[in-house]
C-alpha cells in the first residue's frame, strides 16, 4: 500500500467532526507536507472532508447511506458564505429539517427538533427556545448573539451560524442547494453498478490463460493489468483468433483501453461505448483496477431509471414538460410555447434552449421509430427567424436515412407558417 493510500485509509478512520491539517496529518503518518496535501484534497473531492472557511478542515460523516438532499450544517454555512460563532464541534451533523423563524415562540416550539436549523433574524427569545429542544440557529442579517447563547451552544455542541443575507434570502439559497442535491440524486454514477472484484488477466498471462478465464467466467472481455495492478490493456475473441496458446497475453491485447472512475455518470459511460463501440469499460482509481462496467449493465440502468419516478427534474426534463408529443411521418413533431426560461438576454428564444430542443426530440423520434437509445453525433443548425415569449412552436423531427448502427435526421422549427429553425444531424445506435 502507497503512503498516499495510507493517509487516506487514516481520515477514514478519524470520528466525524475531526480538524484535520497537513501539518498534523504529515507528522501523523511521516510523510512531507505536500504528500499530506495531495491526500487531504482527494479525501475532500470523495466527500470524507470538508473545507470550512474560518474553521479549518474538518472530518465528516459519509453521505453514502443518507438521503443526498439532506445537507450538513457546514455545507449550509459555506452556501449562505457565513461565519461560525459557536458549537463547531457540530458542523458535520447533517439538516433534518429547516425552520423559518416568522412566528411567536409559542409556535415555533412546535417545528423545532433535533440537528434541525432555525433560520431567524435577531431574536434572542427564539435562539434559546432553539437550544432546548437541540436545534442548530442560522442568525440572519449579519447579528450576532450574547455570549451566554454562544457558551450555552458550545457545551452542547450546536452550531449557531451567521450570514449578511436576509432571512428570505438565505432561505433561498438553501432551497437552491437542497434542489441541486435533489437533481443529483437522479444521477446513477459507475460506482452504483459495476462489478467489483472483476475477472481479469496480467501482463504475464498467456492465450491459454484466457480460454481458462473464459470457461471459469463464461464471459469473453478481460482488463489486462501489469504487476502493480493498474490496467494497460484490454483483451477480446477478437485479439486471441487464431493465437497460439502459448503466445503471451501483452503481445495480442490492446493497449492504452478507454477507463472511467467511479464517480464517473452512467449516461457518460453511454455515449462513450457508443462512440467507440465498446462492450466492456475497466473502472479505475489512480490508474489500478477496481471494477468494470458492461453495455447489458448501463442499458439495464438507464431503462430502469426511465421508470422511476422523478424527485428532481433535471433542465431537459423541465424543458420537454412544456411540449407534447404525436407522430410525424418517419418521426415525430413536438408543440408547445417559448417559456421565459427559454429566453436570452435580449428577450428572443435562446439558441441553446432551442438546440437542447432539438436534440431531445431527435432522440425521442430514433426511440420511437427504431425502438434503440441514441447518441448525436454531429448537428448543423441554421437560425432563420427568433421566436418570443409565448411563440407556439412546432418541432418537426424526420428520419431521413437509416443505417445498420446510425442515422440521418431533419429537423424543422416552425412557428405557424414561419420556419424560425433547421437543423440536420446524426445519430449512432446505443443498443445491445
Amino acid at each position: 500500500m502507497t503512503k498516499h493510500e495510507q493517509i487516506l485509509d487514516y481520515i477514514k478512520s478519524l470520528k466525524a467532526g475531526t480538524h484535520i491539517s497537513v501539518r498534523k496529518v504529515a507528522e501523523e503518518m511521516n510523510v512531507s507536507e505536500g504528500t499530506a496535501y495531495r491526500a487531504i484534497k482527494e479525501a475532500e473531492a470523495s466527500g470524507m472532508v470538508n473545507t470550512i472557511p474560518r474553521v479549518g478542515t474538518v472530518r465528516i460523516q459519509s453521505s453514502h447511506n443518507k438521503d443526498i438532499e439532506q445537507l450538513t450544517f457546514s455545507e449550509v454555512l459555506n452556501i449562505v458564505e457565513g461565519s461560525i460563532l459557536a458549537g463547531r464541534e457540530g458542523l458535520h451533523k447533517h439538516v433534518n429539517n429547516f425552520i423559518i423563524g416568522a412566528m411567536t415562540p409559542d409556535a415555533a416550539s412546535r417545528y423545532l427538533e433535533d440537528n434541525s436549523l432555525l433560520i431567524v433574524g435577531n431574536r434572542e427569545e427564539l435562539f434559546d427556545l432553539a437550544l432546548e429542544r437541540n436545534c442548530a440557529v442560522l442568525i440572519t442579517g449579519g447579528f450576532s448573539c450574547s455570549e451566554r447563547v454562544k457558551g450555552r451552544a458550545t457545551s452542547k455542541g450546536i452550531p449557531i451560524l451567521s450570514c449578511s443575507y436576509d432571512t428570505f434570502t438565505a432561505a433561498t439559497l438553501i432551497n437552491k442547494a437542497v434542489y441541486n442535491n435533489m437533481i443529483k440524486k437522479d444521477i446513477i454514477l459507475v460506482e452504483d453498478i459495476m462489478g467489483r472484484n472483476p475477472y481479469y488477466l496480467t501482463t504475464g498471462s498467456r492465450v491459454k490463460d484466457w480460454k481458462l478465464l473464459v470457461r471459469e467466467s463464461g464471459h469473453t472481455r478481460f482488463p489486462v493489468v501489469d504487476s502493480s495492478g493498474c490496467v494497460v490493456g484490454m483483451v477480446t475473441t477478437k485479439d486471441i483468433t487464431e493465437k497460439d496458446d502459448d503466445q503471451a497475453i501483452e503481445n495480442v491485447m490492446t493497449g492504452d483501453p478507454i477507463t472511467v472512475t467511479s464517480k464517473t455518470s452512467i449516461a457518460y459511460v453511454a455515449h462513450i461505448m457508443t462512440w467507440e463501440g465498446i462492450e466492456l469499460i475497466p473502472v479505475v482509481e489512480g490508474r489500478k483496477l477496481i471494477g468494470v462496467v458492461s453495455r447489458q449493465d448501463v442499458i439495464k440502468t438507464l431503462q430502469y431509471r426511465k421508470n422511476q419516478p422523478q424527485i428532481g427534474n433535471t433542465q431537459e426534463e423541465f424543458l420537454l414538460k412544456n411540449f407534447k408529443v404525436s407522430d410525424y411521418k418517419d418521426g415525430i413533431i413536438l408543440q408547445g410555447h417559448i417559456e421565459p426560461f427559454m429566453l436570452n438576454n435580449l428577450g428572443s428564444g435562446s439558441c441553446g434552449t432551442l438546440v437542447m430542443l432539438i436534440s431531445l426530440a431527435a432522440h425521442m423520434a430514433v426511440k420511437k421509430k427504431k425502438k434503440v437509445e441514441s447518441v448525436i453525433k454531429s448537428l448543423s443548425a441554421y437560425f432563420l427567424r427568433p421566436v418570443q415569449l409565448n411563440d407556439i412552436i412546432d418541432v418537426r423531427v424526420k428520419i431521413i436515412e437509416t443505417g445498420r448502427n446510425s442515422c440521418g435526421i431533419d429537423v424543422v422549427v416552425m412557428h405557424g407558417d414561419v420556419t424560425v429553425m433547421k437543423a440536420i444531424m446524426s445519430a449512432n445506435y446505443f443498443r445491445k
